[in-house]
């Protein structure tokens, strides 16, 4: 984008996307730590509780910083950027905008952009891996200690998202807590899109080699 017709708040997201992302992965680590080792010493609990405090300061600054600087209205500017508004309150949908940043490490190095079918199935299969990975963990941390859980380990809860994402289903496990079902209400959601962003754009890019086949074809 020319220099010359970026506004404040582009000028903003474009140098703060790429440190942001890494304070994105410093929270998944953090969440991380403090999720896996809840029976380990609580040193360890702190420490990874004191990255996610950190790292979401940082979103929370980012995202007043974004607000101030567009001179939208408040209420505008929340439904303009609604899956912004989202990630700051869930901090663990942040690998939802995967996609911006990987856009944003191609522009610096100067890389061509793929095709769109390809950047479809990329973008999805990452985001997938990342929201599952955030949704087990999630999971895991409110049903590890339920009453009649029965998603009872980090295994457990991995096999769970996999069955979720994938709209398979088998049943087998469910979560029991609140917390736990809004997480798979999410993964619900996020895994139909995913699936139907993949399926249809494999769909669309077979139909346009088969077209192309026919074209370069003699004699029809």
């Amino acid at each position: 984008m020319d220099d010359a017709t970026e506004t404040r708040d582009q000028a903003w997201e474009r140098r703060t996307e790429l440190p942001l992302f890494y304070a994105s992965l410093l929270f998944l680590a953090g969440y991380t730590v403090s999720v896996v080792a809840y029976r380990a010493h609580p040193l360890w609990r702190d420490i990874g509780l004191g990255v996610v405090v950190l790292t979401w300061a940082c979103f929370i600054v980012d995202y007043l910083a974004r607000l101030i600087l567009s001179r939208m209205r408040p209420l505008r500017f929340v439904r303009v950027h609604w899956l912004d508004t989202l990630i700051v309150m869930l901090p663990l949908l942040r690998p939802l905008r995967m996609v911006k940043v990987h856009d944003a490490i191609e522009a610096r190095h100067n890389r061509p952009r793929r095709n769109l079918y390809a950047r479809v199935m990329s973008y999805a299969g990452l985001s997938a891996g990342l929201l599952g990975f955030a949704g087990a963990l999630g999971v895991h941390h409110f049903e590890r200690q339920a009453p009649g859980a029965s998603i009872l380990t980090l295994g457990d809860a991995v096999w769970w998202v996999c069955e979720t994402l994938t709209t398979v289903g088998y049943g087998d496990m469910a979560p029991v807590t609140p917390g736990g079902r809004i997480i798979a209400g999410f993964l619900m959601a996020g895994g139909l899109a995913l699936l139907g962003a993949v399926t249809g754009s494999f769909s669309s890019w077979m139909l346009q080699a088969f077209r192309r086949e026919d074209e370069e074809t003699p004699g029809k």
